[in-house]
């Protein structure tokens, strides 16, 4: 059984990423998976003991396949026929290229208040430096957890 822990126990450690030609669904599962704290002993479902992730270089992830022109995101205006599509292309495009994995961490999380406060932690940046370096955050190392976490295009 796991024991509860205290708001006051809770420790939460700094990760840093690099998403040079990382799969986007492999490392947003990874990400999702930290920030929870399911890669924690201590791991409860109503408890926000999860740790904070920086990524870097994200202008150079990857998608498999055609995903990056032909996978849509849809969102709704709430007015009627308000539905709005854009595309992994459209957004890189736009130099919005921090949404495509934010998107999709956000929909690997369950939702509500906690989820939210969940993906505050998660920080986003395009190149290699990232204004983190006093929290000491430990590398992991994604392309070599699993062979398949790269793409190679």
């Amino acid at each position: 059984m796991t024991p509860f822990i205290k708001k006051k126990e809770i420790k939460q450690d700094w990760y840093v990423i690099d998403a040079e030609n990382a799969a986007v669904g492999r490392l947003a599962a990874y990400i999702s998976k930290v920030l929870r704290g399911k890669n924690k002993s201590t791991y409860n479902p109503h408890i926000d003991n999860g740790d904070f992730v920086v990524v870097t270089n994200i202008d150079k992830i990857k998608f498999t396949g055609k995903k990056f022109t032909n996978k849509k995101y849809y969102r709704h205006t709430g007015h009627p026929g308000g539905i709005k599509t854009s595309t992994p292309l459209d957004l890189s495009e736009k130099n919005k290229s921090q949404d495509i994995l934010k998107l999709a961490v956000k929909r690997m999380l369950p939702g509500g208040p906690l989820a939210k406060k969940q993906m505050t932690k998660l920080k986003i940046y395009k190149g290699l430096t990232h204004p983190h370096q006093n929290q000491n955050p430990k590398l992991i190392d994604f392309k070599k957890l699993n062979k398949k976490n790269t793409v190679k295009n």
